[in-house]
């Protein structure tokens, strides 16, 4: 039960990653164009990483 319940909960966490991503675009671009970028690409690859271990 707890398994089922930490992969739900890293499913929503990667689903969310995504959103907060895509909300975040025009910002990423600006910071782009200023210099530096945002680290939301390893956010994301850490959250799919544990997602993706949980399914296993």
């Amino acid at each position: 039960m707890i398994s089922r319940a930490y992969h739900a909960t890293l499913f929503v966490l990667y689903q969310l990653c995504i959103v907060i991503g895509i909300a975040a675009m025009p910002l990423a671009i600006a910071a782009r164009q200023a210099g530096f970028s945002l680290p939301i690409h390893r956010i994301l690859a850490t959250v799919e990483a544990a997602y993706e271990n949980a399914r296993r």
